[in-house]
Order: C-alpha cells, then structure tokens, then sequence
C-alpha cells in the first residue's frame, strides 16, 4: 500500500475579514487579489513546506500536490515550483502532482522540460499527474473549454513522446505545433515518470485511463458512488485485455487524528471552516454557477455515478453537505489513532485502493494542529494502515510488476530517524 499526505495550503488571513474561524463564503473568481498580503503569503508558504518535510519524516511514502488558479483556498498555483523545492529537501518520499492541468497550457514542451528535471533532481521520486481542470481554470487562463479533452489527450501524448523519443522530431497535431522538439532534459526514470489521473465527475476520463493502464484517484466522494466508478475502471481494464486490480486505483479522503476525541472533533470541524472552498463541502455558496456547466468542458452525458456526489466545480453538482454528514458517509475521519483506524479499515475494504491520500491540515487548521496529526499519523496509524494493506492484500503501483501483474516483495518505507 502507498500512504501519501495532502493539503490543499489555503490562505488564511482571518485579518481580511473574509478567512477566519467561520469565513465568509464568496463565489468562485470573485474576490479581488487586492486583499492578499505578499507577508502573509511567505509565511504560509514556508509553513506547508515544514509541513511537507515533516510528513516524510513520519513515514508518509508520498507528498501530494495539486493547482489551482486565482483562488484563496489553494496556493499552489506554480506547484512544478513547490515540487521543484521539495525534490531537494526531500530523501524518500515521492512527490504526487495531481496535476498538471495541461488543457491550460499552450506549450506543453514547457511541461516536458519542467518535469524533467524535478525528476532528476529527486532522482526519480516524482509522480506526474495530469488533471482536465475546472471552469475556473478555463477562464483565469482563457482555455477554450470546447476543446479542454481533445487538448488533454494530445498534450498528453505529446509530453510521453517527447519524454521517450530522442529529438529532433516535429509535431503537427491539432492544437500543438513543433518544428523542432529536442529538449536537452530527459527524465531520471525510465520510460518516463509514472502518470495518475484523478478525478470526480468524468466517465471519459477515468475511461481512457484504464485504456492506458494509468492509475485513477478519486477525490473526496462518497464511497458507494466511488466504488461504482472504480468498477467501471475494472470492467474497462477487462474490456481492453487485462485485469486490474488495487494497484490501479486510489483515494484521498480527509483523516485527522488527535490526542483526545474532543480535540479531534473541534480541530475536523475547521475542515470545513476558514477559506471558502468547493472541496471542502459546508461551505455555503461557493459554487459560481457561471463555471458549472462551460460548454464543451464535461458531458453532461458521459458522467460518472460520483458527479451528485462530487464537490469539483466541473460539471458536477456542487452540494453543500454539513460535518456532521460527512463524518457519517466517511468522507471526513477524525478521532485518536484508536478510534480512526476501525473507520479507515472500513474504506479500504469498500473500495480496496492500492493508494491513500490523507488530506489534513485544511481549511481553518493551524500549523500546530497539523503537526500533531502528523506526529500521530507517523506513531501509530500509518504502521497499522500498512498491516490492514497487507492483510486486504491491498497493493499500489510501486508493488506489482508492470509485465506480469503480481505482486513483487518491497521494503516498507521507514520514518526518518533525528
């Protein structure tokens, strides 16, 4: 099993009137970037990368990062930069990019020579994702949303061609033209890095993964429509000729552990507190409806049995859903090591991924509540999490060999000793 840590690193300002304890809840590409506080930014940057670093010293196997674009309840807007730092800092944990959204960008060579050499200078730990993006990608980058998937498709073969055929070679596809591709950057590992895709709401997507034996992850949603959409993936692996199986799917769901039930319930509440944040449902009217629904961006056909249940601004029905709520349907666990890992178990015998993703440290958390779930993560849940992976027999990519499909022997990964 793969154990990886996440944090979406929201700007909490509770000065601006708008991040506190309780927030307020302001649409989608609305708010002015007047009120961000360059000061207040530094900080909180070099506070998730303490955060990142301490994580892989608890014994996390992966440091998750994610982008999104001109919001306040995710900095990671140049995450290649923050994946770039942490291929230097780090010595074992891999680093997840889910993703790249690489609909939005016009020159993906710039892509190909920029992952390149995180994974160089990682030597070869970096995971690289893609994702399609949400409407607010599409207008603060001015991507046409008609063509989003026909440009997720050919960047995508692009950037693995340029990774794995020696150059100079030309491209004249459909939205990308080279006359010369030949970048002096190639990845550390062979063929290339390994590629997931995560996603909610799309059934072409999580479809063309399994055509190319690529790794799935949801994100977030409720279980049983999960486990629908995990069963689409196999029953597509089976049409395509091979059997698939934990190592090709994964889940990141949100997990804060604490030293006393009381502690864990108040500090998993701010989950849904602090910067106002379509993920994070409870947040009352987040959502821009004018992003919903971009022509062209997601079929409103071709839908995944998550899209009612999902919290992606992408097509999907955006519901606000109350704490209480998703601590019932799983989606949010909290309590002591004790009392979380029954919970945890139950996913991972529901779902059976071959990947975990925690997601803690959000919303309203402060660094000190972060800290102690890591601190907790890395004593006692994380060891017990690889037992119940063994026990469910429960094996992520890094564990089964590509040709064959089985399982191969692997040493745990250990927490770094001071």
């Amino acid at each position: 099993m793969f154990i990886a840590h996440f944090t979406e690193r929201p700007y909490q300002d509770p000065a601006s009137g708008y991040f506190g304890a309780t927030g307020k809840s302001i649409k989608d590409l609305t708010l002015s970037n007047e009120i961000y506080d360059p000061e207040l930014g530094a900080d909180l940057y070099n506070r998730y990368l303490d955060e990142r670093l301490y994580a892989e010293e608890m014994g996390f196997d992966g440091l998750m990062l994610n982008e999104h674009h001109s919001t306040p309840f995710c900095m990671g807007g140049a995450m290649n930069i923050e994946a770039a730092i942490l291929a230097r800092m780090t010595k074992r944990a891999k680093i997840v990019l889910l993703g790249n959204i690489i609909p939005i960008w016009d020159d993906p060579l710039w892509l190909v020579e920029q992952l390149a050499i995180i994974d160089m200078i990682s030597r070869g730990r970096l995971v690289s994702g893609w994702v399609r993006g949400t409407g607010r990608e599409s207008v603060s980058h001015n991507a046409p949303p008609p063509y989003n998937w026909e440009r997720f498709q050919e960047a995508h073969d692009f950037i693995v061609k340029a990774w794995t055929t020696p150059g100079p070679f030309r491209w004249e596809g459909k939205h990308y033209h080279y006359r010369y591709v030949n970048p002096w950057a190639r990845p550390y590992q062979k063929p290339h890095p390994p590629i997931w895709l995560p996603g909610v709401v799309s059934r072409d997507s999580l479809q063309w993964a399994a055509r190319n034996r690529i790794p799935y992850i949801m994100l977030a949603t409720e279980m049983e429509p999960t486990r629908q959409a995990f069963q689409i993936y196999h029953e597509t692996a089976e049409e395509e000729g091979y059997e698939s199986g934990s190592q090709n799917i994964g889940y990141l769901w949100k997990v804060h552990v604490d030293e006393t039930e009381e502690l864990a319930e108040q500090t998993a509440r701010k989950y849904v507190q602090g910067p106002s944040n379509p993920f994070l449902a409870g947040n009352e009217g987040t959502a821009n409806p004018a992003l919903l629904s971009l022509p062209g961006l997601t079929s409103r056909r071709r839908v995944l049995p998550t899209r009612n249940f999902a919290t992606a601004n992408r097509g999907g029905n955006v519901l606000a859903r109350p704490f209480e709520e998703q601590q019932a349907n799983y989606t949010i666990v909290s309590g002591t090591p004790d009392s979380v890992l029954p919970k945890i178990r139950h996913v991972l015998e529901t779902l059976r991924p071959g990947s975990v993703i925690f997601w803690d440290g959000d919303g309203a958390m402060t660094h000190e509540d972060q800290m102690r779930s890591l601190r907790l993560m890395g004593e006692y849940v994380i060891p017990a999490v690889r037992e119940m992976g063994k026990e469910l027999e429960l094996f992520s990519p890094f564990e089964v060999d590509p040709a064959t499909g089985k399982p191969v022997e692997q040493e745990p990964a250990q927490a770094v000793a001071d």
